[in-house]
């Protein structure tokens, strides 16, 4: 049977979440074509690393890590006015926490910076301006929107991925400000790979320079599936790709630019963190009551792309918004696992119908255009049709195991 995107096609399901093999792990987006290079760890117990990784939380101490913390802010703070540690984020509770936590509590001078999303939610927006009023500086950098949004074409047409060009500034911003305002600390929030990569990428409070530098030639870099020099076809020059050409690595390692984790230093919860944003700032959460194709309603909230980032990740993985987010609350204790199966059930793979006809109109393709990548982007090892209707051939939900 073929696979695409270099899945495996045994699909299997972890006995402690409900997260499957199909998870791609994170890398370096801008160096990838299409291939998804591996996927989340799993041990012969068939229990995937991130709840192993779960478990071995509880056997940190977290005072000690706090130490950590304190000894490494020490280093960079500064007396002078000068910002001594940058963070980037959206305004969102994560963000927020981070920022809050190391200018409030840890008595750090942070600079924040943002790239913007393809097209600001107004509760997005709203929690933006309530970050800066809770008292910070920061930069929104907003790309050029007619590149931005052939890019994020070509990565829905090339890759169905209309987040790539987005995911490729967000990881650039911080290292790129770092650089500019001379600022040696960089302080993110959660390691993607508690949820996302192996066990062993956890161990570490630093995020690997190959993330988000650039260690090849320019013209190895991909954009949308397409080569950088390949983009002018589409009147793209090089000249109008700043902001998504990473920072030499060499730069970096020159101005001795560290990159943390705060998850690495204090137990991580994005509950927890929505609870923290809630109480300083005037954070909400969505309107709607939550965010569609989940249950959940204080995550991802800023872009009116959003859904269809996650969207196009069920079609591609058969991982929908919901189990991820399950995934995460039987990890952190709020939700139990048939609990978490009961809410995929009734909302993986909701269609994001919100903003449909704005990102249509975002990329400039039709609506049939839309359908035909969708399902061309359906793996045969994953999917199925029956009677004219398009169905996973793989769920972990069944009616036997619904007890709630």
């Amino acid at each position: 049977m073929n696979t695409k995107y270099g899945l495996p096609e045994n699909v299997i399901f972890c006995k402690k979440c409900v997260i499957s093999n199909q998870r791609p792990s994170t890398s370096p987006e801008y160096k990838k074509k299409s291939s998804v290079v591996s996927t989340i760890g799993f041990s012969e117990d068939g229990i995937c690393d991130a709840c192993k990784f779960t478990e071995y939380k509880k056997t940190i101490d977290w005072e000690k890590r706090e130490a950590e913390l304190k000894a490494l802010l020490d280093r960079h703070r500064r007396n002078d006015g000068h910002y001594d540690v940058l963070v980037p984020g959206s305004g969102g509770k994560d963000s927020f926490f981070v920022s809050h936590v190391l200018k409030y509590q840890y008595n750090m001078n942070p600079l924040t910076v943002t790239w913007a999303p393809h097209i600001y939610t107004p509760i997005g927006w709203k929690n933006m301006q309530a970050w800066i009023k809770a008292g910070f500086d920061n930069i929104l950098v907003t790309p050029n929107a007619k590149v931005h949004s052939k890019l994020t074409q070509l990565a829905f047409k090339n890759l169905v991925n209309p987040f790539q060009p987005f995911i490729i500034g967000q990881k650039l911003t911080a290292p790129k400000f770092a650089l500019q305002y001379n600022i040696p600390l960089i302080m993110y929030g959660e390691n993607q790979a508690e949820a996302h990569n192996s066990f062993q990428e956890n161990m570490s409070p630093l995020m690997n320079l190959d993330h988000f530098t650039l260690s090849k030639e320019i013209r190895d870099l991909y954009m949308g599936g397409i080569p950088i020099d390949g983009l002018k076809q589409f009147g793209i020059e090089r000249k109008d790709l700043s902001f998504y050409i990473p920072p030499n690595k060499e730069e970096v390692l020159k101005k001795n630019i560290e990159i943390h984790y705060m998850s690495y230093y204090h137990s991580w919860s994005p509950q927890k963190n929505y609870y923290y944003a809630k109480e300083h700032s005037e954070f909400e959460s969505n309107p709607d009551g939550r965010s569609e194709g989940t249950y959940s309603k204080f995550s991802s909230l800023d872009d009116k792309i959003d859904g269809q980032h996650y969207y196009t990740m069920y079609i591609k993985f058969g991982q929908g918004r919901a189990m991820n987010d399950a995934c995460r609350d039987i990890r952190d204790g709020y939700i139990i696992r048939d609990e978490a199966l009961a809410l995929m059930k009734k909302y993986d793979g909701e269609f994001p119908k919100k903003y449909f006809q704005e990102f249509l109109n975002y990329i400039n393709i039709t609506e049939e255009e839309y359908w035909n990548i969708i399902d061309n982007a359906r793996s045969p090892h994953l999917w199925e049709k029956k009677n004219g209707e398009w169905h996973l051939k793989h769920v972990v939900y069944n009616e036997q195991s619904l007890t709630v």
